[in-house]
């Protein structure tokens, strides 16, 4: 069994491999953390397992039971207290890892997956997801922006 002291958070733009790290930790025994999203659900994911599919209705009747919440191309991700004590498997945007606690932060290992925009643009064309790939290429240099709070970054192409 993984102990709960040591957390595993996995950031990258969207098309870097994020799942598909967060599988491999998994089948190691590692705890997803499951957070919340108003964002719509993509072929091949499934509720409650990928995210919890929600309203933003949902984040604001709930705000005081979130760890921390984030909004991110008009869509709000957030990871509810309880599950991030209970889990040690995370995936965040910048500014959720940003906004993790100093004392929980020094219990965290942020891996950064960063391969190059030419395998990002050619991984969203292909996952033809609800959002355009010029728009969400766009939002993720806006949010990874001077991003540095990260432990180890992965620029493999083939990741």
């Amino acid at each position: 069994m993984i102990s709960n002291d040591c957390k595993i958070v996995i950031v990258g733009r969207g098309g870097s491999g994020k799942d598909f790290l967060r599988k491999k930790f998994e089948a190691k025994g590692f705890k997803y953390c499951i957070s919340y999203t108003s964002r719509p659900i993509r072929i091949g994911e499934e509720d409650g397992k990928d995210y919890k599919f929600t309203d933003e209705k949902y984040f604001f009747d709930n705000i005081f039971k979130f760890y921390e919440i984030d909004e991110f191309n008009e869509w709000k991700y957030g990871t509810l207290i309880t599950d991030f004590y209970e889990s040690n498997l995370f995936i965040m945007t910048p500014r959720g890892v940003n906004n993790i606690k100093p004392e929980d932060r020094k219990k965290c290992f942020v891996i950064f997956i960063d391969p190059p925009r030419a395998v990002i643009r050619e991984r969203l064309i292909e996952r033809k997801d609800a959002d355009s790939v010029d728009r969400r290429i766009k939002a993720d240099d806006n949010d990874f922006f001077e991003f540095s709070n990260y432990d180890m970054r992965i620029t493999n192409h083939d990741f």
